[in-house]
């Protein structure tokens, strides 16, 4: 989903809209069920439960070739490796399992859940349009490391590309760079840009020899004119442009090999798949 960004600040929404879709479902299950003089919360919760295990387990799976060298980062769930439509699945085929052994609770059940994916759902919505606003690649232009002038991002349209901005003094940014290396190699379809946000070319020289990393296209953007125009000013934050140059995806945060590939898959021409 999208994020609220306030400044260098930012709030992913996709926990928001879940809070929000929860808050929902208990506050209309609760009042459905007064009336029958039953309490569902507990049963709402577990349901709750369940549902995200399914989206994270659904995730896991499809892209269990990228966990299988660190098992141990199955659980951890900030690289944002969820599925919501199976989530969603699952919570509603497990809503008509328990209604039909819980008949007393059966309505305020459906309802509370009913409600919970209303609001779900809206907020994917919306997400979807605020991200509708950024179509293009920003008209940038920007200073190769390597000395061999600047680069129009416009002028990589049609090909996929992955923008990410990065930082130095960022410990997420640092961490995941190896991931993106290795992408970078893989993906010779893709165009990689490692859009470094508002630092000397002598001190992300300095990062990069000390860390052993060898990237292409990595530009400097020192007045940070990425961020500016795509309001991403969180890092690292990583844009996903099909080969149009429509944005089709943003992660905001650290990105894992699965995140990664999955945003990856969603902007690849259809002959590449």
């Amino acid at each position: 989903m999208g994020d609220l960004n306030l400044g260098s600040f930012v709030i992913p929404l996709g926990p928001v809209y879940l809070a929000a879709a929860m808050f929902f479902s208990l506050a209309v299950g609760n009042w459905a069920g007064r009336s029958r003089g039953v309490n569902v919360e507990p049963l709402l919760w577990t349901l709750l439960l369940i549902a995200v295990l399914s989206a994270r387990a659904a995730f896991v799976a499809i892209y269990f070739d990228m966990y299988r060298k660190a098992p141990w980062s199955i659980i951890d769930v900030r690289d944002g490796g969820f599925f919501g439509s199976a989530g969603i699945a699952v919570l509603i085929v497990s809503t008509a399992i328990l209604s039909w052994f819980r008949r007393e609770s059966r309505k305020p059940l459906a309802l509370g859940v009913g409600a919970g994916i209303v609001v779900w759902l809206f907020g994917a919505i919306l997400a979807m349009a605020a991200d509708a606003g950024l179509e293009r690649l920003p008209q940038v232009e920007l200073t190769r490391l390597d000395g061999g002038g600047t680069v129009q991002l416009k002028s990589l349209i049609g090909k996929p590309v992955v923008v990410n901005m990065w930082a130095t003094w960022c410990p997420p940014c640092r961490r995941e760079m190896p991931v993106l290396r290795d992408a970078q190699a893989r993906y010779q379809d893709i165009v990689f840009v490692f859009a470094n946000q508002g630092e000397s070319a002598d001190a992300v020289r300095s990062f990069l020899d000390a860390a052993r990393l060898s990237l292409t296209n990595v530009l400097l953007d020192f007045r940070m004119q990425v961020g500016n125009q795509t309001g991403s000013m969180a890092l690292p934050t990583t844009l996903f442009f099909n080969e149009k140059g429509v944005l089709v995806a943003r992660r905001t945060g650290e990105l894992s090999a699965a995140t990664l590939s999955q945003r990856i898959d969603s902007i690849l021409p259809s002959r590449l798949h």
